[in-house]
C-alpha cells in the first residue's frame, strides 16, 4: 500500500517537543482520570479517528495540542458546542482537571488523547479532515541549542496543512516574542497557509481565544502575548 502524503513527511528520527513534567498526580486526579477517562478519553492505537463516530454528521472536528489544565479549551467547546474537539496532552493533572471541569459543565464536544499530539496527527488522522488546529502557549524551548525542539517546525506545518481541509485555520499563541518570530517565520514559509493578517504581521489581538489564568498573570507582570492566525489555502 503506498504511503498517503503526510506519511511523507520526516521519515527520519523525529526529536520530540515536550518532556513529561508531570509531577504528583493526586489521588483525587488519579480517580477523575480512571473514572471519566473512559466517557471523554480515547485510546487511539493504529486506527483512523472517525470525526462522525466521535461527534456526530456533519460537525468540524478541531485539533487541540498541548491544552495544558484545558480552560481555554473547555470555554471554547461550551461556546461552539456544534463544534468537536479532540484535545491531546500528556500532562495528566491537567487532563484530570479538564475531565472534572467536562462532567461539572455537562460540556460533550470534547475527546481527549493522552500521547505524542505528532504520532497521533500522523498516524491517527486522515488527511483532509481537521476544521482547524490550535495550539496555544506550547512550550518555547528558550534555550538556542532547545531550539530544535520546538513544535512548530517546517514538517510539522506540512504535517498540519496535509490534516487540514482547504479554508482551515492553524491558530498560534504564545508569549515569548522570540518563539512567535519563529512561528510567524516558519508558517508563511509555506505556500499552503495565508496569514490572515497579511505578510509578515501578527494578528491583531487574540479574537475568541479564552484567556487563561496562567496568561493574566503574564499580563500583568507585563509580558506580552502574540497570537497568529492562518488559513490553509
Amino acid at each position: 500500500m503506498g504511503q498517503t502524503q503526510a506519511e511523507h513527511v520526516s521519515q527520519h528520527r523525529r526529536v520530540r517537543s515536550f518532556v513529561r513534567r508531570e509531577g504528583r498526580l493526586t489521588r483525587g486526579q488519579a480517580r477523575t482520570l480512571a473514572r471519566l477517562f473512559t466517557r471523554y478519553g480515547l485510546e487511539c492505537g493504529d486506527e483512523r479517528l472517525d470525526p462522525q463516530a466521535l461527534f456526530g454528521p456533519r460537525i468540524p472536528m478541531i485539533l487541540d495540542i498541548g491544552f495544558g489544565s484545558g480552560e481555554a479549551l473547555a470555554e471554547l467547546a461550551a461556546r461552539y458546542p456544534q463544534q468537536g474537539y479532540l484535545g491531546i496532552e500528556v500532562y495528566r493533572p491537567g487532563m484530570g482537571q479538564l475531565l472534572r471541569r467536562l462532567e461539572l459543565e455537562a460540556i460533550d464536544n470534547v475527546r481527549l488523547v493522552c500521547a505524542d499530539a505528532v504520532e497521533i496527527m500522523r498516524h491517527n488522522i486522515a488527511d483532509s479532515t481537521l476544521a482547524g488546529i490550535q495550539v496555544f502557549f506550547p512550550d518555547p524551548w528558550p534555550k538556542q541549542r532547545h531550539h530544535k525542539r520546538r513544535l512548530v517546525q517546517p514538517d510539522w506545518v506540512a504535517l498540519a496543512a496535509c490534516k487540514l481541509i482547504a479554508g482551515g485555520f492553524l491558530r498560534l499563541a504564545t508569549d515569548w516574542q522570540d518563539y512567535a518570530e519563529h512561528m510567524l517565520a516558519v508558517v508563511e514559509r509555506s505556500a499552503r497557509f495565508i496569514n490572515t493578517a497579511g505578510p509578515g504581521q501578527f494578528a491583531p489581538g487574540p479574537g475568541d481565544r479564552p484567556a487563561t489564568r496562567f496568561e493574566r498573570r503574564g499580563r500583568d507582570k507585563g509580558h506580552g502575548v502574540w497570537d497568529l492566525l492562518f488559513v490553509r489555502r
